[in-house]
């Protein structure tokens, strides 16, 4: 029984023989005196009170009241490692960043996958999106590439976002997942529609993380050494081809095996079967982009890779699992704001938003000084600024040199070759509706072209089962909105729903729940 136990089962017998020619630590306090006793309170007598000097007791539980730190609001249940990325190609031609600065160079590399909606201690196996992070510790600062396994979303203006995910969470009320809230969110919003007939699709049960793509999604911008400029996509092909699970399987792993994606990929590391992908760019010219048939910055539209075919760069593999999990990847803090002279952001409205979003829920969580944090300080760059002080600094803070600028004692100067690239910016400033921006073009090519007619009956059938469980005028908009991008999608869900809602009797009228009023709560306090 021993010998087939994996290495997640074995991991504290895996650290006490790591430690075999070692004698055991000397038990402190926080504070580094030794204790000791560690197993009886100080009382007075052994039935009386503890007393207030027992501080082993207080040092113990003060920390312990305080281990949890604000989870995530998106992203809470992942997993993290650690690898590198090295370039196979030149990429010199379109980008002038460090970490493509010649084939064979490596960068350290952190990187995380997670599930979107579901908390810290949901299923590693639900319907959802997967989140695909990765930190590159270049030598000019971190590049936080913060994408998903999707090259597409469900919205494309950032506004949106906060509702969008309100949406996925839980009723404020029942404190339960809301079928209503899903399907009203998307059905009122036909944006979302690549990416839910992407979600639904044998795609939104990957089987674990080691067996998908990721994406960097939003267009970014390159620049090269002579200033010249591109827009780019980032694409990871994994090299363990592409894995999904069938709905049966994801549901008996979600009740038996909840951390499966997390154990999988731990296990395969410690193993030595290191994951890999090779990792690609797409480029397009400012001239192609004025040109597009649709706006080459929309989030939930993809550019053909018929059109703008992918350019190899790279390999990323992970070799190393996280030596504490709290340390290096509860405390890993991804930034789409970190971008190395040569990388740039785009006009794409979701990408503009996350560059204030992100950091801003780092400083929310971990403190404003979270880049301090070893898992993200930037170790490989000299971080020299005129930032000082706050909760947990870490370092020297700078020691003595000056706190300002300008000034006249050679402190940190701005150096004029890293100077951002210009661009020509000429439209009216307003709030531009962008709902009705062609949301079925590409969702009718993903639906005909892309899937075959198996996984066509699988798309419909998983729709069908969870929009089952909205209101009927809900079932009812989201099935327009299927027809409108192909009559079979709709004709195919709707039939589904009859004979689903046949069955469950489905004719109960729209509820409004409220607040009781005054006199409510009078009538139920004399009770």
């Amino acid at each position: 029984m021993g010998d087939s136990r994996d290495k997640t089962t074995d991991q504290i017998k895996t650290w006490k023989e790591n430690r075999s020619s070692q004698r055991a630590d000397t038990l402190t306090t926080g504070a580094g005196h030794p204790i000791g006793d560690k197993l009886n309170l100080q009382t007075a007598g052994p039935r009386g009170p503890l007393l207030v000097q027992d501080v082993v007791f207080t040092d113990e539980m003060a920390h312990f009241d305080r281990e949890r730190i604000p989870e995530r609001v998106v992203h809470a249940k992942g997993a993290g490692a650690f690898g590198y990325f090295e370039v196979t190609h030149d990429i010199s031609r379109y980008c002038k960043a460090k970490v493509f600065e010649h084939v064979g160079k490596t960068t350290p590399i952190a990187v995380r996958f997670s599930t979107v909606a579901g908390e810290s201690g949901s299923a590693d196996t639900v319907r959802d999106p997967r989140g695909f992070a990765v930190k590159f510790y270049t030598d000019d600062g971190n590049w936080d590439l913060t994408g998903n396994n999707t090259p597409i979303f469900f919205i494309r203006d950032a506004l949106l976002f906060p509702s969008f995910i309100h949406s996925q969470k839980r009723n404020p009320q029942t404190h339960m997942k809301d079928p209503d809230m899903v399907w009203d969110f998307w059905s009122l919003r036909p944006e979302s529609l690549h990416q839910v007939s992407f979600l639904f699709s044998d795609r939104g049960l990957p089987d674990g993380y080691r067996f998908m793509n990721g994406y960097g999604s939003h267009t970014f911008k390159l620049v090269n050494a002579d200033g010249e400029s591109f827009y780019c996509k980032f694409h990871y092909k994994t090299d363990q081809g592409i894995k999904n699970l069938s709905v049966e399987e994801a549901e008996r792993l979600a009740s038996t095996n909840p951390d499966y994606a997390i154990g999988d990929l731990f296990n395969a590391i410690a193993n030595g079967n290191f994951p890999s992908w090779t990792f690609f760019i797409q480029v397009m010219t400012f001239e192609q982009a004025e040109n597009f048939q649709f706006n080459p910055f929309d989030l939930t539209k993809v550019w053909s890779h018929k059109e703008y075919p992918l350019i190899p760069v790279g390999k990323m593999v992970l070799n190393r699992n996280p030596v504490n999990y709290f340390a290096e990847v509860e405390q890993l803090a991804f930034d789409p704001s970190n971008m190395p002279p040569g990388i740039e952001p785009s006009p794409d409205k979701m990408l503009q938003g996350r560059l204030f979003s992100y950091p801003d829920t780092h400083r929310h969580r971990l403190g404003a000084n979270y880049l301090q944090i070893p898992v993200n300080c930037p170790f490989r760059a000299r971080v020299a600024n005129y930032q000082r002080d706050g909760p947990m600094c870490m370092f020297d803070n700078q020691g003595g040199a000056p706190n300002y600028f300008p000034n006249s004692f050679s402190a940190p100067e701005a150096q004029p070759q890293f100077v951002e690239s210009k661009f020509r910016v000429s439209s009216d400033v307003a709030r531009y509706n962008s709902a009705d921006d062609d949301n079925v073009t590409q969702v009718c090519t993903f639906y005909t072209q892309v899937l075959n007619e198996d996984e066509r009956q699988r798309l419909c059938h998983n729709m069908a089962g969870a929009l089952k469980g909205a209101q009927l005028f809900i079932q009812k908009r989201m099935v327009e909105n299927l027809k409108a991008v192909h009559p079979d999608y709709g004709n195919r869900v709707q039939t589904l729903l009859n004979k689903y809602n046949a069955e469950a009797q489905k004719n109960t009228p729209v509820r409004v729940y409220s607040r009781p009023g005054a006199s409510a709560i009078t009538t139920s306090s004399k009770m």
